[in-house]
């Protein structure tokens, strides 16, 4: 059964599905300039659960909270810092709004895991332990009112933490959403905009177990295969872990936390932002349990 569950905002147009082309060519054009409104950079809070696996009913329910609550703040001319989680997701497959049901290869009545549709775009996907899932929480209108530059902004961050943390030349892909590296896709991205306050966001394969995968259509593309760091590192000795004499690892926790580090530090250095609160574990969930429940 699929679930469609809207945790605290009422129904909002869904950002349109993107249908994926074939591919055409490797696309390593560079990121479009952000604005700078100031000398000084903008704020975001990070609320970092790297290493816990969250419901995804529950962050998502934590996205609308602030999404709303930044609305609300917007419409009063007052203004709120950006939001940054970072985490992962507990066994749990995703739908677009406007995915397509043929891309799974199971009956929905008897899921393997949890389904939820959503309202973000894209087609159906999987998160799981050692995929590390980040939801930016921002306001465009700050950096760029074009979903394509923020989509393509995403993919930047993915493609800086691979070259830095592990010497990975990952890429675009013309035509398709996404990071990859060769045939291998490692990264997913699905978003929704609303009012320009964007949620969802992107998901990178550190050390996934892939094999839900096979139970899907990943992002309904058909010819392609999805891949993890870990595989990448075990599959090829040039890829190194940076800042740490070339050292090889595939220890699942040091790759999680050695990724993370590096997203975090890539996503404020494209979106040009310094980390204001930041929140760990019991810290932050005690805090997004809060922004719930007050709206």
């Amino acid at each position: 059964m699929i679930l469609w569950i809207n945790p605290i905002l009422s129904s909002v147009p869904s950002y349109p599905t993107q249908y994926p082309s074939k591919l055409t060519r490797i696309c390593h054009s560079s990121l479009p300039n952000i604005p700078k409104q100031s000398l000084v950079n903008f704020r975001c809070d990070l609320y970092d659960l790297h290493n816990e696996l969250v419901p995804y009913v529950e962050a998502w329910s934590w996205q609308n909270a602030i999404v709303k609550e930044k609305k609300a703040l917007s419409q009063n001319n007052e203004d709120l810092a950006d939001s940054l989680i970072i985490l992962q997701h507990h066994p749990v497959y995703t739908l677009g709004a406007g995915s397509s049901e043929e891309y799974l290869n199971f009956d929905v009545k008897d899921a393997p895991f949890d389904l939820y549709r959503t309202e973000r775009g894209g087609e159906v996907t999987y998160h799981g332990p050692g995929q590390l899932v980040m939801y930016p929480i921002i306001n465009l209108r700050r950096y760029k009112m074009d979903l394509h530059w923020y989509l393509r902004a995403l993919e930047e961050v993915v493609i800086r933490a691979l070259s830095s943390a592990f010497a990975i030349e990952a890429s675009r892909i013309e035509g398709l959403t996404g990071v990859w590296v060769g045939n291998k896709k490692l990264a997913a991205i699905g978003i929704k905009v609303s009012q320009w306050i964007s949620y969802h966001g992107l998901a990178l394969n550190v050390t996934t177990d892939i094999t839900p995968f096979q139970r899907i259509v990943p992002c309904g593309i058909q010819d392609r295969q999805v891949g993890t760091i870990k595989g990448l590192l075990k599959e090829n000795s040039q890829y190194k872990v940076g800042g740490e004499d070339n050292r090889v690892t595939t220890n699942d926790f040091e790759l999680i936390d050695i990724t993370h580090k590096a997203l975090i530090t890539e996503f404020c250095e494209v979106f040009q932002v310094d980390i204001g609160v930041n929140l760990y574990k019991d810290e932050a969930v005690k805090f997004l349990h809060f922004t719930m429940l007050s709206h």
